[in-house]
Order: structure tokens, then C-alpha cells, then sequence
């Protein structure tokens, strides 16, 4: 068996592996494929003020699949909807070699350790608040909690110094 990559619309990949891998297992056509990848990463990001985890495509409209370059598997490859071409020609389709298989896989598990961030800062540094009805002092790093990523922040309010607990994302090093 050999990998080949499948052109999707954009969008439309996960959708595409399911339909996919459903109908592989409907015709009973399991000894002509092996896995279907979708290459994607987790990434943290910022919605509505909350950290979100959500998968990012590393090659958006595309997904990996592993198949027997016959007649049979391609035809079914090419009647999902949302599939609309495998790379190379029609007649004869492009395998990928089993460095690129590798480097996507390893792009794939890279993507899994980068979920944590470090904190962009360090204990005792100076920074400014950004967000949040603190907006705009400036204080000291007192502690740092990477796993929940907060950090603990002394302002001075009315002269007295007063710990705030912040989430990473609401303040930057000055």
C-alpha cells in the first residue's frame, strides 16, 4: 500500500475522512486501504477572553490516505462528496514517498507538545496589564502558574500593593 494525497474543499476534511472511512467499511473494501490521516495540530487560542484548544489543518483542503493504487480504490476515493481530485493524473495518481509520510507524521505529534505554552515572562519582571478593569498598570511577575496559565501580578493601587491573579494572555512584558 501506498500513501496518496487527496484534494478536498477546504473546510470540508474531517467531514471528507468520515465519509470516507464509512464507506470503506459499507462496500467491505478494508484490504484495499489502510489509514486515512488528516494532518492537524492542536492550538490554543483566545475566544471570548477563554483559551480554546481546537485543531488547526497543517495542510488545509487536504488529508492522507493509505490505499492500494487500483482502479477500485480510487474510484471509491473520488465519490465522496467534498473529495474533488487525488494529486497527480488521472490515470496515473501521485504516491507519496516514505520520507514525506514520516515528516507528516512527525508534524502531526510536534503539533500534540505545543498545546502548553511557556510563560512569556519570567518572576520578579516588570509588566503591563492589558485587559481586563486592570488595564493599563504595571506591576511584578510574583508567581507563575503554567498549567492553569495564570500569573500572579503586584499593582499598586492607592499606594498599597495588591495581588492579581491574570491569565497569561491578559498581560505582556514591558
Amino acid at each position: 500500500m501506498k500513501f496518496f494525497v487527496v484534494h478536498t474543499y477546504t473546510g470540508r476534511e474531517k467531514k471528507v475522512k468520515e465519509l470516507l472511512e464509512k464507506a470503506i467499511k459499507m462496500q467491505g473494501k478494508e484490504e484495499l486501504f489502510g489509514r486515512v490521516i488528516l494532518p492537524a495540530e492542536k492550538v490554543a487560542r483566545v475566544r471570548k477572553s477563554k483559551i480554546v484548544t481546537e485543531e488547526k489543518r497543517l495542510y488545509p483542503g487536504y488529508i492522507v490516505v493509505e490505499m492500494e493504487p487500483v482502479e477500485e480504490a480510487l474510484k471509491l476515493v473520488t465519490s465522496i462528496p467534498g473529495v474533488t481530485h487525488i494529486l497527480g493524473t488521472k490515470q496515473r495518481p501521485l504516491a507519496l514517498s516514505e520520507d514525506e509520510v514520516t515528516a507528516i507524521c512527525e508534524q502531526i505529534e510536534q503539533g500534540k507538545d505545543r498545546i502548553e505554552p511557556e510563560a512569556p515572562f519570567e518572576k520578579g519582571e516588570t509588566v503591563k496589564v492589558t485587559k481586563g478593569p486592570f488595564a493599563g498598570f504595571t506591576g511584578t511577575v510574583e508567581e507563575i502558574i503554567p498549567e492553569r496559565r495564570r500569573v500572579k501580578v503586584m499593582v499598586t493601587i492607592f499606594g498599597r500593593p495588591t495581588p492579581i491573579d491574570l491569565d497569561f494572555l491578559e498581560v505582556q512584558p514591558i
